[in-house]
Order: structure tokens, then sequence, then C-alpha cells
């Protein structure tokens, strides 16, 4: 379909060279100011990102987004206070220093601005943004896309090369509020948002996305559209054959649980796959 937007580029292709990129995900452990985090020196779980993003890197993918993942429950994004910016922003320094391939962030839960803020003091290419557009239910409560508040603090903070990755059906919520729109049209909500790449996902994390769900989302949109949850080697091809590329972190890890660290063997099976189709 035509562009909703005067001036878009393709984000995917300008950010990765390769054709359909994955991008690997560190699920940092709990940091400080989060229930699970244990006191312990914050040095280790900077020392625990370093070396699953050096894994990934040897692996072969694309790119890494960071994510504070050990924090769960998650607070709302108002409620994310500086501790959680502070040591998301310093775990991200030492990913940056130990891999050169393009980073991203996500401060979960659908903290735009912090994750913004973070980009932009390490250097990243790009955040996700889980509700970008619309409104749902979620985990942590009744969650509005921001990206207005998003994009204007985006261009205060001179970020605008920061690449916005936005869900179009969230993972982990009920979408009765947004019952009487198509995942086509919530797509195209998300493009006339002003999002650069959007991203289609399951139910919840490590759930495989359905290839219909792709589909309906590529109709809606003239943005590229990425996977965003559930991907195995096994589901490369189809899934391939209607995305543009991947996030992908569950599966990487040891066991297959995303708490686990990255299990270096698993990445480079998974990046066999996929280079069958570049």
């Amino acid at each position: 379909m035509d562009p909703l937007l005067p001036g878009k580029v393709d984000a995917l292709a300008a950010l990765f060279p390769a054709r359909k990129p994955i991008i690997g995900v560190v699920h940092l452990p709990a940091l400080p100011g989060a229930p699970r985090y244990n006191g312990g020196p914050v040095r280790d779980i900077y020392a625990a990102g370093a070396r699953d993003a050096l894994a990934l890197a040897r692996g072969g993918v694309d790119g890494i987004i960071i994510e504070n993942g050990g924090d769960w429950p998650y607070s709302r994004p108002e409620d994310i206070g500086p501790a959680t910016v502070a040591g998301l922003t310093a775990a991200s320094c030492a990913i940056r220093d130990v891999v050169d391939i393009p980073l991203g962030v996500i401060c979960v839960a659908n903290a735009a601005l912090p994750a913004l803020a973070v980009a932009k003091a390490i250097g990243a290419a790009f955040v996700r943004v889980n509700q970008w557009a619309n409104a749902y239910v979620s985990n942590e409560g009744l969650l509005s896309g921001d990206a207005a508040n998003a994009l204007r603090f985006r261009a205060a903070i001179g970020g605008q090369d920061i690449k916005i990755l936005a869900d179009v059906h969230v993972k982990f919520g009920a979408h009765a509020i947004t019952a009487d729109r198509s995942i086509g049209e919530q797509a195209r909500d998300a493009e006339w948002l002003d999002a650069d790449i959007l991203i289609a996902s399951g139910q919840r994390t490590g759930d495989p996305t359905p290839v219909g769900e792709v589909q309906e989302v590529k109709a809606g949109t003239s943005l590229p559209v990425i996977v965003g949850s559930g991907v195995s080697p096994e589901q490369i091809p189809a899934l391939f054959a209607a995305a543009d590329g991947a996030i992908v972190g569950q599966w990487l890890k040891i066991d297959g649980h995303w708490w686990n660290p990255v299990d270096q063997a698993r990445v480079e099976r998974l990046m066999a796959e996929v280079a069958k189709l570049r």
C-alpha cells in the first residue's frame, strides 16, 4: 500500500545491511529498585549483559535489543524511576563497549520516553515500544499509546535518528478497547502515528507468532514488518515468507528459557536457517 506519511524511508534497510535481519535480546537481571534485585554488585548485572551480547554477536545476529527483563512485575510508565533508567543506561554502556552491531532499547512496561532517553545516551539506533497507538488492558492495567509525547521528546533531545519499532497487537493484554478495529487497521494506526517499523507478536513471550497475524499487519501498512515473539529455526521458513525480519529472545537462551544466559550454539543454529533465505 502507499505510505501514509511523506518522507518515510525503509528504516529496516537503513538499520541493517542484511536482508531479513535478526535482532537478539539481552534480558538484563533485575536492576536496582526492582522487586527481584538481590542487592548484589551492579557490576555483576552489567557483566551478565555483556556476556549475553557477546554470545549473540558471535553467533551472528544483526542487532541486539537491551531489555530490563528481570524487573518484573513491571512498573507502569509513569512509575518508572531514575534507578531503572540509570541501571538500564549503565548496563547498555557495558554492552555497547563489547559489541559493534546496531543496538536498541526497550524499557518495560511501555516506557517510551525512558527508552528514548537511554537510547540517546548510549548512541542506540532504535527503541521498541509495545503500545504505540490506541490502548489496551495489560498486566499492569490500562495502558495507552504515548506516540505524540514520545515523538516530541525524541525531537527535544535531538534523537530523530532513533527509529521506533512499534508492536501492533501487544503481548500479555486484552484488546477489547480496540475490538472494533482489525489488526490491519491497528497497523495503519501505528504507521499514522509515525512508527518506523511494525512488530507482529504472539500472545506471550515464547509463543509462536501466527503467520496469519504477520500477513494481517503487512496488509495494513507500507512499513517493514518483523516478528516479535516465539521464533525458532523450524518456524523461520514460514514466517520469513511473510515477515521482513525478527526479534528473537527466548529460543536463543539455554534450555529455551528467557531468564537463562544466551546459548551461542543456539544462536548459530538459528542464523544458519536464516542464511538459507537471504
